[in-house]
């Protein structure tokens, strides 16, 4: 068959397609901000992660045994021992697991910064932290799979908040673990989510998440002001240096595989020869419930919200109604910040404050949260759950101060 040459692609495409969704994809000019920084290309970073993550997962699931009496020895004897390579595909799947949430905090601090979820964008901001509880549902769902000491306690404690829902706990604890108590049936059920149901809840969400970029501008200091349209004659005239924007294709996407090239070395050498920190040595001593850890905790990307939960040391219920806003709280952030101009917060003197602020209060959440909750720790990581509360109860009044000219 005979082809018709063609000026470009896009017209290529046209006549070969028609007015398709690729062929439309292709012929339009998307233009980015010139001075976007690499902390943007981390979408990019977490969905090459998520990537790595199936690919190594399929290949463990080749030889993982769902059942309570072979999932320990089918993790740390048949793959780690047996498998050609089975603990490279190991070593992959957890140190992803563990740097994946790393670069979720990283990327949705980023957006808190930028403030990438105001008015115009609170779809972009919901459909991130959907994936963050998806993720976090997925990365717990994971943890129980190699059926080890902290696997197994860890869902006997997590499973237990649920019990404290009015009306509904106790019945939902049953329905969650498929039994009384923490079982078989409760490890085949976390097993289903972890492999099958969640990965495609992650994969609609990021689907849905990408979507929602097309709303507004890419958003940085200047995306605000910036007249795409005019910078974008500027640089096709030839005047790039003048241009405040670039094209997302090579420029954009070139800076965005660099930064992915430098991470993946990051990732690698996690991979060959830290891995340890992915693994907490606690899991190497199958799961028994008859001896309890003397100290039970969670991986560290969860240690935040677990501080929170126990900081309240004096009353499980007023521990449990923190934990569950401590966990929603990052949903409202549309309308908790009352001051409508995208800025970042380098130019917003209250709110530079109160995110640096927010980060050491993580961070220190973070420490507390693995460290036994005895004497004066448990004093600590009190103070610290107020404080993470008490900054989001003063964000509506110190960003409606700054919207007022109270600081300038």
């Amino acid at each position: 068959m005979e082809i018709k040459k063609s000026a470009n692609v896009g017209e290529w495409l046209d006549q070969r397609l028609g007015t398709t969704m690729l062929a439309k994809v292709l012929m339009t000019e998307y233009w980015i901000p010139k001075n976007i920084n690499f902390l943007w290309a981390f979408g990019v970073v977490l969905m090459t992660l998520f990537a790595l993550l199936v690919i190594s997962g399929m290949f463990l699931l080749m030889y993982y045994k769902p059942d309570t009496a072979l999932a320990f020895n089918s993790v740390n004897y048949t793959i780690m021992q047996e498998v050609a390579y089975g603990w490279l595909f190991r070593h992959i799947h957890a140190v992803a697991a563990s740097v994946v949430f790393l670069v979720i905090y990283i990327h949705m601090l980023t957006g808190i910064y930028y403030g990438s979820y105001k008015s115009g964008r609170e779809m972009i901001w919901i459909s991130g932290m959907l994936l963050f509880v998806t993720f976090s549902a997925e990365g717990f769902s994971g943890y129980m799979l190699p059926w080890g000491q902290m696997s197994y306690w860890a869902a006997q404690v997590i499973t237990n908040l649920f019990g404290a829902i009015p009306f509904i706990g106790p019945d939902l604890v049953i329905w969650i673990r498929g039994d009384y108590v923490v079982s078989d049936a409760t490890l085949t059920r976390f097993f289903a989510l972890h492999v099958f149901i969640l990965p495609l809840i992650i994969m609609g969400i990021i689907g849905l998440h990408f979507y929602s970029l097309r709303i507004p501008h890419v958003n940085n200091q200047e995306g605000e002001e910036v007249d795409f349209e005019a910078e974008a004659r500027k640089y096709k005239a030839g005047e790039k240096k003048k241009a405040k924007v670039i094209p997302f294709w090579p420029v954009f996407l070139s800076k965005d595989i660099f930064v992915l090239s430098v991470f993946l070395v990051f990732f690698f050498y996690l991979v060959f020869f830290h891995y340890g920190f992915a693994m907490d040595p606690i899991n190497f001593i199958p799961a028994d419930s008859m001896k309890t850890p003397p100290h039970i905790y969670p991986e560290w990307y969860f240690l935040w919200s677990y501080e929170v939960l126990r900081g309240f040391f004096f009353s499980a219920d007023l521990g449990l109604i923190a934990f569950g806003i401590a966990n929603v709280i990052f949903f409202l952030m549309p309308w908790l910040d009352r001051d409508p101009a995208v800025k970042p917060a380098a130019k917003r003197p209250y709110f530079f404050i109160w995110f640096w602020v927010l980060i050491v209060d993580l961070i220190g959440l973070t420490i507390w949260g693995k460290l036994p909750p005895t004497g004066v720790n448990a004093y600590i990581g009190f103070v610290f759950s107020i404080l993470f509360l008490a900054l989001f109860i003063i964000l509506p009044m110190i960003s409606k101060a700054e919207r007022n000219g109270g600081a300038k």
